[in-house]
């Protein structure tokens, strides 16, 4: 695909992902008065999705935008899954050691202030 279609791609997704949480808020909204209906709340949504979709679609400034962020994301280095497997390890592994640490800080200063107040 060439970055023209995936920006075309992303204003799709970005039209269908707008239509469920607009469908999402107004049976929300509308719950508090009474049962939703259904098919009026998607049908609204769907055509306000709709509607600024093609509005931003259409919108050459925003469709250039969307272009070069396309370009952009091209050229990124994303990491293998080697390297995500391993950074993830180190993570979790220094989150493990750094509470550990705090948690005998802690116990060690409550002792202190229990011992020093109490």
């Amino acid at each position: 695909m060439t970055d023209r279609k995936w920006v075309h791609v992303m204003f799709a997704v970005a039209g269908v992902l707008l239509a469920w949480l607009l469908a999402k808020s107004g049976e929300w909204a509308w719950s508090y008065f009474g049962k939703p209906n259904s098919f009026a709340v998607g049908t609204g949504a769907f055509l306000v999705a709709a509607v600024v979709t093609f509005i931003a679609w259409r919108n050459e400034q925003l469709f250039t935008l969307a272009s070069e962020v396309t370009t952009e994301l091209g050229k990124v280095s994303w990491p293998s899954r080697k390297e995500t497997l391993n950074s993830t390890v180190v993570v979790v592994v220094t989150t493990i050691i750094a509470s550990i640490f705090l948690g005998l800080i802690d116990g060690f200063w409550s002792t202190f202030t229990r011992l020093l107040y109490g």
